[in-house]
């Protein structure tokens, strides 16, 4: 659930750094049980939780993101947040991670309140050197972008959350990008201590530890993980801290849902808050299947472009199409069905005039892509294949992946993974599956890209085949996306294969079965 290539898995205590799918699918393994040791940082902590299993030879998906939208294509359930209050080493962190463990959703994050730090000046770097400097005041924190990061957040958006370098006291340069939340667990002293923050909070909780018990965990912290020294911390909890915590923290217990005494130790209060996170939850089904019967009659959009069926592109279709065509003529003549439909495809883009000048001296009136750049991303595993074509025509093009699966006892499309690439909101992107039969995984697709903020006028969606119920389910969905195939089929069948059809494009290509959990448009089941 993240767009960067790092995944953290709060319910195992663990965070592992993927350099691709192939590496996350078969990592080796971590423990199976939940850390219990005291957390070691010195960067503030935001990250996002999918639900893993991990064995000795691989790491497996217990869960996926089920649809956060309707037919429509509109998002209509925020993600469920709960805010956690407490003072400085009041155990907050611990109970965050009980409350994740104890959830067992799908697509949690965690998001500190430690990572809204400001920047401090050149002056109040001094002072906080010296232990001179109030960290636990609300003048400390970024309120301003806190919200609009948390707001987004509970949108369903795409978010990038700074890193805060408590030993630089400045943020680093990169920040942590997130995404995916079904719930958001907020964590902070101040957490209750902005009136547009208390807002966004489905549910607060204040974390309530003993003062000396907190003083003891905050000289453990500072001195062996923030290399202070102990005369330091101590002269800088009574300065601070202490009073900090009677004029702005303690205060705040009163607007609290729930008060926890004994932090993480408190399984009774712990039980409560997730018997009722999880009653919040039920969810709303999307009925996939109806949209079997929802378009029937239609006529096709116009925002579809089928290539035209010349002679050529019949004939290789016809090669494809056949039950006894070999799997190597199969390949060759797919990769060259691709390369027509990407070269057409890009015939939409628009280009800008321009003039350059020729050997002999001449200006030549020419076109320019008008926009930023291109980024293609495929619907896994099929849509893969596309990508070899892509690069042939597109010079050093950027590439991003998206796993869809469906869920056996919902019949639902479910979000496994997502990487893309860095700033994709600016770009044309071309996404790519090889069939599309309902449109269900490319609306899940489509969804995604909007929540990174992609514009839905720049999206394309390429397929070398479509079914007449997907086209018109991602038109009626995203009536900006440009659509574009090879050949449109007019029906599905009652196992949601396209007839006539093409059969599993992702068996016949990779020479494999599919496995039957995946929820790919290739196989003509994408339901």
């Amino acid at each position: 659930g993240v767009s960067s290539n790092g995944i953290s898995d709060g319910r195992y205590g663990c965070h592992i750094q993927y350099d691709s799918l192939d590496s996350l699918l078969n990592h080796p393994c971590c423990p199976l049980t939940p850390s219990l040791s005291p957390r070691k940082r010195t960067t503030s902590q935001s990250k996002t939780e999918p639900p893993l299993l991990r064995t000795n030879k691989r790491t497996i998906y217990t869960a996926g993101r089920p649809p956060w939208y309707n037919v429509t294509g509109t998002t209509f359930k925020e993600a469920f947040v709960i805010g956690l209050c407490g003072g400085s080493a009041s155990g907050k962190t611990t109970v965050a991670n009980k409350i994740i463990e104890a959830l067992d959703v799908p697509w949690v994050v965690l998001l500190s309140m430690d990572s809204f730090y400001k920047v401090l000046t050149k002056d109040e770097q001094e002072l906080a050197a010296k232990n001179e400097y109030n960290f636990d005041h609300p003048e400390a924190f970024d309120f301003e972008l806190l919200v609009t990061v948390l707001r987004k957040l509970k949108k369903g958006k795409s978010i990038k959350v700074p890193v805060y370098d408590f030993n630089s006291h400045c943020r680093r340069k990169e920040w942590k990008t997130v995404y995916g939340a079904n719930v958001v667990i907020f964590e902070g002293i101040l957490a209750f201590a902005n009136k547009e923050l208390l807002k966004l909070l489905d549910m607060k909780v204040f974390v309530d530890t003993d003062s000396d018990i907190r003083l003891v965990r905050r000289l453990k912290r500072d001195i062996s993980e923030r290399g202070r020294d102990i005369s330091g911390v101590i002269k800088q909890y009574n300065k601070f801290v202490k009073p900090s915590f009677e004029q702005y923290i303690e205060p705040t217990v009163q607007v609290a849902d729930i008060v926890v005494p004994r932090g993480g130790e408190n399984f009774v209060a712990l039980d409560l808050i997730v018997q009722h996170v999880h009653s919040q939850l039920e969810k709303v089904r999307v009925s996939w299947s109806a949209l079997a019967s929802a378009h029937q009659g239609q006529p096709l959009p116009k925002t579809l472009s089928v290539m035209e069926s010349t002679p050529q592109v019949r004939g290789m279709h016809t090669i494809i199409r056949n039950k006894d065509t070999n799997r190597d003529e199969f390949i060759f003549y797919s990769k060259r069905l691709m390369r027509l439909l990407i070269e057409h495809a890009l015939s939409f883009l628009p280009l800008k005039p321009v003039q350059v000048e020729t050997p002999q001296g001449s200006v030549y009136e020419g076109r320019r892509l008008s926009g930023k750049r291109i980024t293609g991303v495929s619907i896994l595993r099929a849509g893969e294949t596309m990508e070899q074509a892509l690069m042939a025509v597109c010079k050093d093009i950027r590439l991003g992946k998206i796993l869809i699966q469906t869920n056996h006892d919902t019949g639902e499309p479910e979000l496994h993974y997502l990487r893309l690439p860095k700033d994709i909101s600016e770009d044309y992107v071309i996404l790519m599956d090889s069939t599309v039969s309902t449109g269900a995984a490319a609306l899940m697709a489509v969804r995604v890209l909007l929540d990174h903020d992609v514009q839905e006028d720049k999206i394309f969606l390429l397929s070398l085949l479509m079914a007449e119920m997907g086209v018109h389910s991602v038109a009626y969905a995203f009536p900006k996306v440009r659509i574009i195939t090879t050949a449109v089929d007019k029906k599905v069948n009652h196992e949601f294969h396209i007839i006539p059809g093409i059969g599993n494009f992702g068996d016949r290509y990779f020479g494999t079965d599919a496995p039957s959990d995946w929820y790919e448009s290739d196989d003509g089941m994408d339901y």
